[in-house]
């Protein structure tokens, strides 16, 4: 199956967009590239880029795990050498050496220890030798693990046929040496604004909307920025909270904001965003977007069940656990116009969370359908990390949250919003995966990768504005107006 996702418009599209904030970058002058790997922010994977030095466009790029400490252009071969790895946080230094095909895109993780070493270095020596600069094991009763490594050199006769954990531990056995761990982030950006003055990186959209005059909303960490059909920024706002979250008020000349210093929710000016009101709540609350458009503040707590453009709000305030349950609220007890500011009380238990007593199910992000039925992601919890087929799609019941489907995949799903006129769900994955589900029965639609240009995009925030549309907000704070 294809997606028929067309981009119709990019907003905030830049040089080096996908390579977010640099934190390492090298050039090849021989073949006129560069490569960028990006810092790893906010959890996600830390992207490793290469562009083209002539007209800066991305012709590869994949997504560590680990962060990035070093890259190396083999000096022959169209290769990528990449050296990443971090402090587990107990005792070990962790880490991946990856290869990248720069004609094909594909990339091999070489070291046959699943938790690898931390690479803090690499040098071509020429064309079969490969130095690798590599912290220690470990920090067991070694202080000075964090200031010395190991050397290792590593022989191939030919490096485009090395295979995957092909790199054994008795390979990366070398002289133990002082290491410096220098931070390359200032370099990558001076070597950045060399080849394009005035670029500047841009966090993951959390959220986007489109106002009726072509106008849209963006939310970023810690902004509210608002920009034109022509691509301009109109005004933006500062120190709102990193949820993102806004709702647009009905008259749709204000949008109320919850902001992190101080917390608040605030009530913008859709003019110029200047402050209107605001509106110091508790700090374990959110702020949602009702179906009668009007904004409604409730207690929410992390990894909350948020369903957009609900008639009732609803939440999930308890722990991670199989009797968990969804509670409801009635936002149509408060007065209208105090609803922006009060905190809306009164939950009531609906139904648990978890429709299979043998899973513990955590919260994504939904929407309510017309008919009033709940559509929303999740993942199901396991002591060892998402396991296959643990990230789910359900549409349910909302009197006492029957699944009438559900659809597993193996991704935890980052946004969704329901086509109602189309009867079409579209799915946005943390792995870049696009997946269109029928609203009726949550057939597979459509189902690829999102691609700019040659590479692929996550999509963090999506938003259906009218039929066959789709708003999409990607992980390196672009906006994409799609087709379907």
């Amino acid at each position: 199956m294809t997606s028929t996702f067309h981009i119709e418009r990019r907003f905030a599209d830049r040089p080096f967009a996908e390579a977010g904030d640099p934190a390492v970058a090298v050039t090849d002058e021989r073949r006129a590239l560069l490569a960028v790997a990006g810092l790893a922010r906010h959890g996600r994977p830390a992207p490793v880029t290469v562009y083209r030095t002539g007209d800066l466009a991305c012709v590869a790029l994949l997504r560590s795990g680990y962060p990035v400490h070093a890259l190396a252009f083999h000096p022959e071969l169209p290769l990528l050498a990449i050296g990443t790895g971090r402090y587990d946080g107990g005792h070990s230094f962790e880490g991946e050496l990856l290869l990248l095909d720069l004609e094909s895109g594909a990339h091999v993780s070489l070291f046959e220890d699943w938790t690898g070493r931390e690479v803090l270095g690499l040098e071509w020596l020429d064309g079969q030798s490969l130095r690798l600069l590599l912290a220690p094991p470990d920090d067991w009763q070694d202080r000075a693990a964090w200031q010395d490594g190991h050397r290792a050199v590593l022989h191939r006769p030919d490096w485009r046929t090395v295979a995957p954990g092909s790199v054994t531990p008795a390979e990366l056995a070398g002289p133990r040496l002082p290491v410096p761990r220098p931070d390359g982030a200032e370099a990558a950006r001076r070597l950045l604004d060399d080849l394009h003055g005035g670029w500047a990186p841009r966090g993951p959209v959390s959220a986007v909307e489109e106002l009726p005059d072509g106008r849209l909303l963006v939310a970023l960490p810690g902004v509210l920025e608002c920009r034109t059909p022509s691509d301009a920024v109109a005004w933006s706002a500062e120190r709102v909270d990193r949820a993102g979250e806004f709702a647009v008020a009905p008259e749709r000349q204000s949008v109320f904001v919850r902001s992190a210093e101080p917390w608040s929710v605030t009530e913008l000016s859709l003019a110029d965003g200047s402050r209107l009101a605001q509106y110091q709540p508790r700090r374990n609350t959110g702020l949602l977007a009702c179906a009668d458009g009007l904004p409604v503040i409730a207690p929410f707590w992390h990894r909350d069940l948020r369903i957009r453009h609900s008639r009732l709000v609803y939440t999930s305030p308890h722990p991670p656990r199989p009797d968990r349950w969804v509670a409801t609220a009635d936002p149509s007890r408060l007065p209208a116009a105090e609803r922006p500011f009060r905190t809306i009380g009164r939950l009531e238990q609906r139904f648990p969370l978890s429709w299979d007593p043998t899973e513990t199910h955590l919260p994504g992000p939904g929407v309510e359908l017309p008919d009033g039925d709940l559509l929303h992601a999740g993942t199901v919890h396991h002591g060892q990390g998402l396991q296959p087929g643990g990230s789910f799609v359900v549409r349910r019941d909302p009197s006492d949250g029957t699944p009438r489907w559900v659809f597993r995949t193996d991704r935890p799903a980052l946004a969704l919003d329901a086509d109602c006129d189309r009867g079409l769900v579209h799915v946005a994955y943390d792995d870049a995966e696009l997946v269109t589900l029928s609203a009726t029965d949550g057939t597979v639609l459509r189902r690829a990768p999102l691609t700019v240009g040659r590479v692929t995009a996550v999509a963090t925030a999506l938003t259906v504005p009218g039929p066959g549309r789709v708003l999409i907000g990607t992980a390196d704070g672009r906006l994409l107006a799609c087709t379907t």
